[in-house]
């Protein structure tokens, strides 16, 4: 598998659940530590699967419309 060399354009619209989906994950992890930020793990998991779902799949379509081999 080559994937990691077929190129993509995102518009900066289409960055914004990406990087809720990073920004996301940090604070889980970082949740799992710190008293203050337990309380909002559930919050933090809610907005990660989806945010997580959703950019993989506009990576996988856009990878295979851009790239159709």
């Amino acid at each position: 598998m080559d994937f990691f060399h077929k190129r993509t354009t995102w518009s900066n619209l289409e960055f914004i659940p990406l990087k809720l989906c990073i920004a996301s994950a940090y604070l889980l992890i970082g949740s799992w530590f710190p008293e203050f930020f337990r309380q909002y793990k559930v919050v933090l998991l809610i907005l990660f699967v989806p945010t997580v779902i959703w950019s993989v799949y506009k990576w996988y379509h856009k990878m295979h419309v851009e790239n159709p081999h």
